[in-house]
């Protein structure tokens, strides 16, 4: 009686056999994420008349802050005058993302400033408790509220100068608390030549005065990311220019404003820095913007609250008669 013939299985046979299918975790995490959206909270901070409001509705193409600028020639600019947060939320290709700015009051407006920046640090330590208080409730929400500060975007005034001390003051303060990226606000103001001498001025005042900017680098990170986040260092200060209005340049609609010497076009890499602005805040590092609040300066605040939490407890103790 002739043997049966035994079938050898192929690589192929053998590969789908053993597949298990965990690697299908990645679309799960992505579809429970995209039902859930995310949450991008951003703070702007400088003096008035620089543009924030304007800048915000341009970098998310949105109308999302009332822009506090002149109306008429004769009429002075509005003004922010105190801390006031909007939402809004944003869709694009089935990613809801709200979006919380913080537009915050122009500081060294008043002959006296001392301690102009203190309402905006509150501000940001507010978040922390807040943050601490619902994580340490013994029934707290599955996912807690986030209204921690992200993003702080810190507007220079285009002088061509330097830095005023007062800009050096409230950045120390800043940087301590929250991710800071510094920009020249209203560039246009600037030729290519002024632009340059002014952000290598800015950046040796913040190195000399030892104060650390966003992007930070981590041991987690590969040489790409790496790469990226120094081509971005390199850049800082943004010089950028905002605008909410469309013109005509070369039979096309595009955003930007018209002066005396010509078509400043918010887009374009030649007039400003603004799309370099939008693509490390949006497509590069928003998520690292995220974490980099929650692990670094969530967690300085975190373990400096509960130390001091404890040591009081503990002298408390020890003043108690037994």
């Amino acid at each position: 009686m002739a043997a049966a013939a035994v079938s050898t299985p192929s690589p192929e046979d053998i590969s789908a056999a053993s597949y298990v299918g965990f690697d299908s975790i990645t679309r799960q995490i992505e579809h429970k994420l995209l039902k859930r959206g995310f949450q991008f909270n951003v703070m702007v901070v400088g003096q008035t008349g620089l543009g924030k409001s304007t800048l915000v509705n341009t970098l998310f193409a949105s109308h999302l802050v009332d822009s506090k600028g002149r109306t008429e020639p004769d009429i002075a600019p509005r003004a922010t005058t105190e801390i006031h947060p909007k939402s809004q939320v944003i869709v694009e290709n089935g990613v809801r993302l709200k979006l919380n700015i913080i537009d915050t009051p122009g500081y060294g407006d008043l002959v006296n400033n001392d301690g102009c920046w203190e309402p905006i640090v509150k501000h940001i330590k507010d978040q922390h408790s807040a943050y601490l208080r619902k994580e340490l409730t013994a029934m707290r929400e599955r996912f807690i509220p986030d209204t921690r500060i992200h993003c702080c975007v810190f507007f220079i005034n285009p002088t061509g100068h330097t830095l005023k001390p007062i800009d050096i003051t409230v950045l120390k303060k800043l940087s301590e608390i929250v991710n800071v990226v510094p920009v020249i606000a209203k560039a246009d103001s600037l030729t290519l030549e002024e632009r340059e001498a002014f952000k290598q001025r800015i950046m040796a005042e913040l190195q000399y005065n030892q104060i650390r900017l966003y992007p930070f680098d981590g041991e987690d990170l590969d040489a790409e990311e790496l790469d990226v986040n120094e081509r971005v260092r390199s850049m800082l200060p943004f010089a950028v220019v905002g605008s909410e209005r469309n013109v005509i340049v070369d039979g096309k609609s595009v955003r930007g404003r018209k002066n005396r010497w010509g078509t400043i076009v918010v887009e374009d890499e030649t007039h400003c820095e603004f799309v370099y602005l939008r693509n490390f805040l949006t497509r590069t590092h928003l998520q690292d913007l995220i974490e980099t609040t929650s692990q670094i300066h969530y967690e300085t605040f975190r373990s400096k609250q509960l130390l001091a939490l404890k040591e009081s407890s503990a002298k408390q103790q020890q003043a108690t008669p037994a």
